[in-house]
């Protein structure tokens, strides 16, 4: 893999963003997003929240999710994760214990 070290943002626990976050890289989320969030690879970690209108291309909720994820790629809710709302991806993993509570479409083909 000859790709160049992509950048990454960690919203950190204790801190709480409120509005619209674009972010480019990976975000590893383990405070709180509220709002709006566009990105291409998000990581919520158990200790993370986001309750957000979220397009990105990849999603990964070991925390919580409430809202709207548009993941162009995938969406995997590990066995800590909670996702609530409405989701449109491309694959869907959910692991044993993850809960995942939303409205899904799986899209398929390059869209």
């Amino acid at each position: 893999m000859a790709d160049k070290t992509k950048n990454i943002s960690i919203v950190d626990k204790g801190l709480t963003v409120d509005g619209t976050l674009s972010t480019t890289g990976r975000l590893i989320v383990k405070g709180t997003i509220k709002g709006t969030l566009d990105g291409d690879v998000v990581i919520v970690s158990e200790d993370g929240t986001i309750y957000a209108e979220t397009n990105v291309a990849s999603m990964t909720i070991g925390g919580v999710f409430e809202g709207n994820i548009k993941a162009s790629r995938e969406l995997v809710v590990l066995s800590t994760g909670k996702c609530t709302g409405k989701v449109e991806c491309k694959d869907l993993v959910v692991e044993c214990g993850g809960v995942l509570n939303a409205e899904v479409t799986c899209v398929t083909g390059s869209n």
